[in-house]
């Protein structure tokens, strides 16, 4: 009963089979560089601390969003254009600096969590929004990963479709882990003491990442 598979059919498998490939070895790439502690991801498991993952969820989406649009920009070529002009880098480098260092405050005098889920509220949407888009770190791992595989090397317009769509998937999945993590181990802060030091904590690693970020 067997027999050659239809032409069509032989052909697209020949074509999906290196396209796979290539997708794996673009989101193995992806993972460490998009995931690895930075600013986004720091203040997202710093915001499931200190605010536990439901009021956290709009910071979540704005992360998400603003990263997204970062990676429609270099696959554009929009940030080449941008980071052409030698002030903008300064530009980019301090809004983000500036608002980093906000979040960090607001992160170290969050009331413990039972607390801040009575009055305090979690950074908003457009907090998390900003935050990507001004996060240094998002730029230089987008761009290396975006660069680094060829999905449909024969058209431009469907390699560039396909890559972003791959690396929306992996910038929802490793942004909401994080948050997450930072959710999860909200748990074991029964006390203010213990739950402010892990606020000061975050609060901390975030400024440096974001420095590690403008200096590297």
């Amino acid at each position: 009963m067997g027999g050659a598979l239809p032409r069509d059919t032989a052909a697209r498998m020949r074509f999906a089979a290196p396209m796979l490939d290539a997708l794996i070895l673009l989101w193995l790439a992806a993972l460490p560089l998009m995931g690895s502690p930075g600013p986004a991801t720091l203040s997202l498991a710093a915001m499931g601390t200190a605010f536990g993952m439901p009021a956290s969820l709009p910071y979540l989406a704005g992360i998400c969003l603003g990263t997204a649009a970062v990676l429609v920009a270099v696959a554009s070529g929009f940030v080449g254009l941008l980071f052409a002009v030698p002030a903008m880098v300064p530009v980019v480098t301090g809004a983000a600096a500036l608002y980093i260092v906000y979040l960090a405050v607001r992160i170290a005098t969050a009331p413990p969590l039972n607390a801040a889920r009575r009055g305090a509220s979690a950074p908003s949407l457009l907090g998390g929004l900003a935050l990507a888009i001004a996060n240094p770190k998002a730029y230089a791992a987008i761009g290396a990963v975006y660069s680094s595989v060829q999905v449909v090397p024969s058209d431009p317009l469907a390699d560039a479709t396909v890559k972003v769509a791959a690396l929306c998937l992996v910038i929802v999945s490793v942004n909401s882990l994080w948050l997450g993590f930072g959710s999860v181990f909200s748990r074991v802060l029964q006390t203010p003491r213990a739950a402010r030091v892990a606020n000061v904590s975050f609060a901390v690693l975030l400024v440096l990442s974001v420095g590690l970020a403008v200096l590297s």
